[in-house]
């Protein structure tokens, strides 16, 4: 049986609103291109449109699924402000994984610390005639990135592709070394529950999977997982990191199971708690 959380993870979520209230239109002056974008605007295949205001001090993009800060103002293209953080004076957090499709696509291009403007068609908002008092229509946005909240991704191993030299191989092909020495004296029985933090790579470097990248160390039984991590972990103690090499037969196998990586994995492991 092979744990759910060591497998790819999306999180699948039904397009919500980022809007909470409306203000007056009269505090915050709409653009001058509110109505439609201008001919210096960048255009997506989606047909999403947006300028830069402000260039950003960030070089990391968020993903789909991170948690963001912003500060925003949303106007319609007749220039009625109908909401803006801004004049609320408190930024905004959420997950672009939570939000419009234009607010998805959108943050997605950007960087801490830019300002961008957008033109968000009705397909990518909430459409041309919405319930519930939204918008309609196309609409536009002032949008600050001011932090992305999720941790950075891993970086991938220098030896992800080979076994290196410096690691110890078992007698099933299981390959191993510690990057940190732990702080325990007792190692995990094949029955014993686990918690840990990891990341999981395949031999050409590619991340499918990251507890580290989550920000939550992911608990389970080892019995309740591929061979290899049921194996490897019995060689750690707490407070331990290792880097594993798991051969194909000790992971997902020659066919592995919808979403699962296939070939050798390349797993760091930390070790932070035994029962």
């Amino acid at each position: 049986m092979k744990l759910p959380t060591l497998a790819r993870f999306f999180v699948i979520s039904a397009v919500a609103s980022v809007l909470s209230s409306n203000v007056n239109a009269q505090d915050l002056k709409a653009p001058a291109d509110v109505a439609a974008p201008p001919k210096d605007a960048i255009k997506e295949d989606s047909g999403l449109a947006s300028k830069v205001l402000t260039k950003g001090s960030g070089t990391r993009k968020p993903k789909a699924t991170d948690q963001v800060k912003v500060h925003y103002t949303g106007w319609t293209t007749d220039g009625e402000m109908f909401d803006s953080s801004v004049k609320r004076g408190t930024p905004s957090t959420f997950g672009l994984n939570q939000v419009i499709k234009g607010w998805t696509e959108g943050l997605q291009l950007m960087v801490e610390g830019e300002k961008r403007r957008f033109w968000i068609p009705a397909g990518m908002a909430y459409g041309e005639n919405p319930a519930g008092g939204r918008p309609g229509g196309m609409l536009c946005f002032d949008v600050e990135l001011i932090e992305n909240l999720s941790p950075e991704p891993p970086k991938t191993p220098e030896d992800v592709a080979a076994v290196p030299d410096t690691a110890s191989t078992t007698a099933s092909g299981l390959a191993s070394r510690v990057l940190k020495e732990g702080t325990g004296t007792t190692k995990p029985k094949a029955t014993s529950t686990v918690t840990v933090h990891y990341s999981g790579w395949t031999t050409d470097g590619k991340l499918f999977d990251s507890s580290v990248e989550r920000g939550r160390p992911a608990s389970f039984g080892l019995n309740q997982v591929i061979s290899g991590w049921t194996e490897g972990v019995q060689l750690m103690v707490q407070g331990e990191k290792r880097r594993f090499w798991i051969p194909e037969e000790l992971g997902y196998g020659k066919v592995p199971p919808p979403g699962a990586p296939a070939g050798m994995l390349v797993f760091d492991v930390e070790l932070i708690g035994v029962e």
